[in-house]
């Protein structure tokens, strides 16, 4: 089972505050300990909301919206992509995490949606098209 995890915005993220060398030192260790049991597919850190933009869309129209955004709380500061066996592996590696900010944070965990979820929807054409993207888009 894939895995998004999500580490929430504060507002030292949302400011641009950099986290101090001891956290980069901690997070990496975390890292490091994920990749080395296979866990970690990928992760990064996202620059403050205030550097982004969101497409909002209504049927065919297109409306650009610059960042910054509100509800600093619901914004997403970095995320990893983990490859677990269930959400209570999530959710133990979760817990093993140094504090991802200064002060209060929070971390959400997401499942991704795998092919097999949409097996109703999924016609052998789809099925190869997706296998294309993937086959594209790894090693990326």
């Amino acid at each position: 089972m894939r895995v998004m995890v999500f580490v929430k915005a504060t507002a030292d993220s949302e400011a641009g505050t950099m986290p101090e060398t001891e956290m980069l030192e901690a997070m990496g260790q975390f890292n490091e300990a994920l990749a080395d049991a296979g866990i970690m597919v990928s992760g990064e850190g996202l620059h403050p909301s205030s550097r982004g933009k969101r497409i909002a869309f209504d049927g065919a129209d297109r409306k650009v919206i610059d960042g910054p955004f509100a509800a600093t709380g619901e914004l997403v500061a970095g995320f990893w992509i983990w490859q677990v066996k269930d959400m209570d592996e999530a959710v133990a590696w979760a817990k093993r995490c140094p504090n991802p900010m200064p002060g209060p944070s929070e971390i959400e965990i997401r499942p991704i949606f795998e092919m097999e979820d949409f097996a109703d929807q999924m016609t052998p054409e789809l099925a190869a098209q997706e296998n294309r993207i993937r086959a594209k888009t790894e090693g990326l």
